[in-house]
């Protein structure tokens, strides 16, 4: 089962694997400074995530995973991945405990960085149930094949929406994670949107819900089932303890 959305080609559940930006989505029509880009020392986008305190980032462990602190760049507080906002450096990086690269589970970390941002941060959903309306963001391919085209430098949003679980067939834990819809069956989060935020709207701000994971099916190409996201409500506890301070 391939994972979802980073863009090495590590073809493994839970591992770095190609992944298009959000496919069917349009560019993003307001600010989310809380929207991090990762990058590697080359300056190639790679992943996605979401800054959740001033000194915390949250990504899927599978962009994080094997790397060091040094081997990550950070773009925060602009929609456009190459340039503005405030450029950050991990200092450490924390796995979930539960992930390795035969299983897809536990696919969420930690990056705590260098010095805080300035940038504002999300705060967290308190619950993320079917039929919830989300919107997910992201850096990845808007085109469905692997390498099909290149990726956006700014932000992509599409509005979506938590389906039932049994409508991601690939393996699926419905306490920890979010099968997520794509729209007119052609629309969903792709190669490079790994890590990046699912998003729900709480009166005039929004709230993290979960972050990119992989598709919800064994095809390679993107959109075409429901995606994967792992559950920020659900690793609340566990984020919490490793971000205290």
């Amino acid at each position: 089962m391939p994972a979802l959305l980073a863009l090495s080609l590590v073809l493994v559940p839970g591992t770095a694997a190609a992944a298009p930006a959000v496919v069917g989505g349009v560019n993003a029509d307001q600010p989310y400074p809380f929207a991090v880009s990762l990058h590697s020392t080359s300056g190639k986008l790679f992943c996605a995530g979401a800054l959740i305190a001033p000194t915390w980032v949250v990504t899927a462990a599978h962009c994080a995973f094997g790397k060091a602190p040094a081997d990550i760049s950070l773009r925060m507080g602009t929609n456009d991945s190459g340039q503005g906002g405030e450029v950050a450096q991990p200092a450490e990086i924390v796995v979930n405990p539960a992930f390795n690269t035969q299983s897809p589970a536990g696919d969420i970390a930690l990056l705590r960085l260098t010095t805080p941002a300035t940038a504002a941060p999300i705060g967290f959903a308190t619950a993320a149930s079917p039929g919830t309306a989300t919107r997910i963001l992201g850096w990845g391919q808007t085109c469905p094949k692997v390498n099909c085209g290149e990726l956006p430098t700014t932000l992509q949003q599409l509005d979506t929406q938590i389906v039932e679980g049994t409508k991601c067939t690939s393996v699926f834990d419905g306490t920890a994670e979010l099968c997520t819809d794509n729209p007119g069956g052609k629309s969903g989060a792709c190669f490079g949107d790994s890590g990046g935020p699912e998003v729900v709207r709480d009166g005039d701000h929004w709230q993290l819900a979960g972050v990119t994971s992989r598709p919800g099916n064994n095809d390679p190409q993107c959109a075409t089932a429901p995606s994967i996201y792992t559950s920020v409500v659900a690793y609340a506890p566990w984020i919490a303890e490793k971000t205290k301070a």
